[in-house]
């Protein structure tokens, strides 16, 4: 057989790749889901250089398989986050829906898991439907109404009606309803409400009775027994004059005697407790711990609750004992943030997430009778070494007014020498906290740019007791941008931090925080990202979605008060937005129904005009934050651009990291 010479075949080679080589692009381009204003072009090589950061994966506990021992997992294998089966702990993840949009809430029907609903809106809508799907047939049923916002499922004792809340009557106010899952049309209201603040914690026992959850804000919420034939409903706990306490997590002990939940009604923190429903006597049963009680869970036999508190931002898990009522730590857990606690309906196995500095959210369960810890999944981190990865210090500093200010600070590897250019990034909430974590596509910034990144907790924080929360309402907010200024003076006292290198980030209202540390500290920072920010609490409280509106009014004040209004106005970045002379970047969401769109497209259309570079991308199939996949790693890459040229000022737009 006649053969071609070497020579012949490297030629060929040759021919055959260099026409592949140029048709390369040698830039990422934003796909067709994305606009791109003012961004430079970014080279392809970047993709590459980063890869190991943008290719791990992580995975969330949904639900136990009432009969085996076996559960539903959330995870990504392509674009978005999917439900997979998973029958043992390290088994194949088998994926059961395929949407282009990330599936949400799950829960099996709870008798025999022959079906699951779940929810899913499109394009980030968060117009959420209830869907079925049927394991044996693997057939998809739609029983919402296709437009409204629908939620918040609770299956009956008997597994034969799931209770939910939706905006389907007039799209602000969120009524309760009950339906029979293997028949759309059985849907009833139970409950016709005002506020979109409403949903069902539980079912008694016999399945007579639900207890509905009036929530008002981070600070103030309501209780209530609702009779479930014939809709009528009395307080389950009784409102005392200037009652500003939580009352949450509701469930029904399964002597249908009394109530677990979560509370911070006589203390500073949110505590489990007992209430007993024939005197109505409240009895606190985390007394002993000053952190608050983040999740619970009441087995199936009700002798044993599983609970999780929050203590400085670390979870611990504890099992208490319902009969005596004494708790004990579950020992052997990495130190991280835990959450979605569940007790198997037929044995004596907790599952939960876990999420730690070194690893990305997994799914474990723990055997309450042995305390064995066991890992059901481990999620790939994309060739990454977790192992070098750092460990957050906890850190503190002194604010205007004396209060003390906490957060977490992350190091880049020892051998970056030198001041340190810093990323100060600000959670979104206002009610949130900034927990220790896996910091994902961040560990670039850390590992191979040499940034490092603070994650302030600013007064309106949880996790630091209600007198904290409350510290940033209404006229108050300007308090917490000085908090800010506080941590930017800290800055300067440390020997290792740059404090003529700051960039600013935060999502939501981390993002209004960003734009207000930029209007008010322009010349204390390089430059500027807001991910779906409100640039004005005035015209975002008129446009973001009616059954949001009253709710965020409790927070930031009412725009329809004169007062409060002038306020707004006076301090709103937007109209103070010509001090902001450093680069700005803006991502957001076309399809936003928190913080509309309008609210970044104001502030961009306004800081241009101070002649400044402004970089603005839009996810047009986005939310409240982009979840896809292809999405996430472009607004990545333009990231890193910006870092680049603004805060490290190493190179000109479109340099490669180094």
């Amino acid at each position: 057989m006649n053969r071609p010479s070497t020579v012949l075949l490297v030629a060929a080679c040759i021919l055959v790749a260099a026409p592949l080589a140029a048709q390369r692009p040698s830039t990422i381009a934003p796909n067709d889901n994305l606009v791109a204003e003012g961004i430079p072009a970014i080279p392809a090589t970047l993709a590459e250089a980063t890869r190991r950061y943008t290719e791990f994966r992580s995975a969330g506990f949904v639900d136990w398989h009432p009969e085996a021992h076996e559960m539903l997992i959330r995870t990504r294998f392509a674009n978005t986050a999917q439900i997979h089966r998973v029958k043992m702990p390290g088994g194949d993840r088998t994926q059961l829906t395929f949407y282009e949009d990330p599936v949400g809430a799950t829960t099996y029907e709870p008798r025999t898991g022959r079906y699951f609903l779940f929810t899913k809106d499109v394009g980030g809508s968060e117009f959420s439907q209830i869907y079925r799907y049927d394991l044996s047939s693997g057939e998809v049923v739609l029983l919402t109404d296709g437009q409204s916002q629908n939620g918040g499922l609770r299956w009956s004792h008997a597994g034969d009606r799931v209770a939910y809340g939706s905006t389907r009557r007039n799209g602000a106010d969120r009524d309760l309803y009950v339906m029979d899952p293997t028949d759309a049309k059985s849907t009833r209201m139970l409950l016709q409400v005002q506020g979109g603040g409403w949903g069902v914690d539980d079912w008694s026992p016999d399945d007579r009775k639900v207890i509905a959850l009036e929530y008002l804000s981070v600070n103030q919420s309501f209780l209530w027994l609702l009779d479930v034939a014939t809709g009528a409903k009395e307080p389950l706990v009784q409102r005392a004059p200037g009652d500003t306490a939580v009352y949450l997590g509701a469930t029904f002990g399964r002597d249908g005697r009394g109530v677990y939940l979560i509370t911070d009604q006589g203390s500073e923190f949110q505590r489990l407790a007992y209430l007993d429903l024939a005197t109505r006597t409240l009895t606190p049963l985390t007394a002993d711990i000053a952190w608050d009680v983040s999740d619970y869970d009441l087995s199936q036999d009700g002798k044993t609750i599983a609970f999780v508190t929050n203590e400085q931002g670390i979870s611990k898990l504890y099992l208490l004992d319902t009969a005596t009522r004494r708790y004990r730590p579950v020992p052997g857990l990495p130190i991280g943030t835990i959450g979605g606690v569940e007790w198997h309906r037929r044995g004596q196995h907790l599952g939960f997430t876990l999420v730690t500095a070194r690893t990305a959210a997994d799914v474990y369960s723990l055997d309450a009778t042995t305390l064995k810890i066991t890992r059901w999944t481990e999620s790939e981190t994309g060739g990454l070494d977790v192992s070098q990865l750092p460990d957050p210090q906890l850190i503190r500093w002194t604010s205007f007014d004396g209060k003390e200010i906490s957060g977490f600070l992350y190091r880049p590897p020892a051998r970056f020498t030198g001041r340190r250019p810093l990323l100060i990034n600000i959670h979104g909430g206002p009610e949130g906290q900034a927990r220790p974590g896996f910091l994902g596509r961040s560990n670039y910034l850390l590992n191979e740019m040499g940034v490092a990144i603070i994650f302030p907790n600013v007064r309106g924080s949880t996790g630091f007791g209600k007198t904290f929360v409350k510290l940033d309402n209404g006229t108050k907010r300007l308090d917490t941008v000085k908090d800010i200024g506080a941590l930017l003076d800290w800055i300067g006292r440390q020997s290792d931090l740059d404090s003529t290198k700051i960039m600013v980030t935060g999502g939501s209202y981390g993002g209004y925080m960003t734009l207000m540390v930029a209007t008010t500290y322009n010349d204390r920072i390089c430059c500027s990202l807001d991910v779906v920010g409100i640039s004005n609490l005035a015209t975002f409280l008129q446009n973001t979605q009616s059954y949001r509106r009253d709710l965020r009014r409790v927070e930031y004040g009412d725009e329809r008060d004169p007062e409060i209004r002038a306020f707004m106005e006076r301090t709103a970045p937007l109209n103070n937005a010509a001090r902001i002379t450093r680069p700005l970047f803006v991502v957001q969401g076309a399809n936003d129904p928190r913080v509309p769109r309008t609210e970044a497209e104001q502030i961009v259309a306004t800081a241009k005009r101070n002649g400044g570079p402004v970089w603005y991308l839009v996810g047009k199939d986005e939310g409240h934050g982009f979840q896809k996949k292809a999405n996430v790693d472009f607004q990545f890459y333009a990231t890193l651009q910006f870092v680049r040229q603004f805060l490290l000022g190493t190179g000109a737009a479109g340099a490669m990291p180094d």
